[in-house]
């Protein structure tokens, strides 16, 4: 990956992150649409759709920029020394921005208003120890793959984005640009910015504690051993 110009990583990173946030939001405005009310059917479209869009993003991506699309992924690939600092810090600039832009792109594409912001409050304890429990697994999943199985990150990640939809009372957000992204959005997948704080604290929690774990169970895979 470091053979490959920084400017293409960067465009890799911030596309990857607005067709994410392209899927997540577009797919719960068609599920909403297209349930008839049905919240459970309206989710598992939005669940699908997303475990979907990772695995081929995963894929594709991979092999330009690391396919995080998430800046804890990025936080903690720095930690490993995969990154380096100044790398970190534009990779999350990236993903914060496209992640935005791909909120507007999925209102464009279902002719809602551009510009919103989301009413959808999401608090409470038990939705932060679910953030700090799917950003921990999510990093788990990365980390053992890393070790073990490499070429099965893209359906691993998948997968388990796609059962963490349903295990979590929040839906699984686990990742700082999604969340802060989908508070730009007052549908199906949005969450009230006054939210965000502690989700994105749970997450950040969640991953430091995943980091450390790995550490102690597959230390040959980190750089930093």
């Amino acid at each position: 990956m470091s053979k490959i110009g920084f400017a293409r990583r960067l465009f890799t990173e911030g596309l990857g992150t607005a067709l994410l946030l392209a899927t997540v939001v577009g797919s719960g405005i068609m599920g909403a649409n297209l349930s008839g009310g049905n919240v459970s059917l309206a989710l598992l479209g939005n669940t699908l759709s997303t475990g979907a869009i990772l695995v081929v993003l995963i894929t594709i991506f991979g092999p330009v920029s690391g396919a995080h699309f998430n800046p804890v992924v990025s936080i903690v690939f720095a930690l490993r020394q995969e990154l380096t600092f100044q790398e970190m810090i534009a990779y999350i600039i990236v993903q914060f921005f496209g992640a935005v832009l791909g909120v507007y792109l999925a209102h464009g594409m279902f002719d809602v208003e551009i510009i919103q912001t989301s009413t959808h409050i999401r608090t409470g304890y038990g939705q932060w120890l679910s953030e700090a429990v799917a950003t921990f697994g999510l990093l788990l999943t990365i980390f053992g793959c890393l070790a073990h199985a490499p070429d099965r990150i893209p359906f691993a990640v998948g997968l388990y984005i796609t059962a963490a939809y349903w295990f979590t009372a929040s839906t699984s957000f686990a990742n700082p640009a999604v969340t802060f992204a989908r508070s730009f959005t007052d549908t199906f997948s949005g969450i009230a910015p006054v939210n965000i704080a502690a989700f994105i604290a749970a997450q950040l929690l969640g991953a430091m504690m995943a980091y450390g774990v790995s550490l102690w169970l597959w230390p040959n895979s980190n750089s930093n051993q």
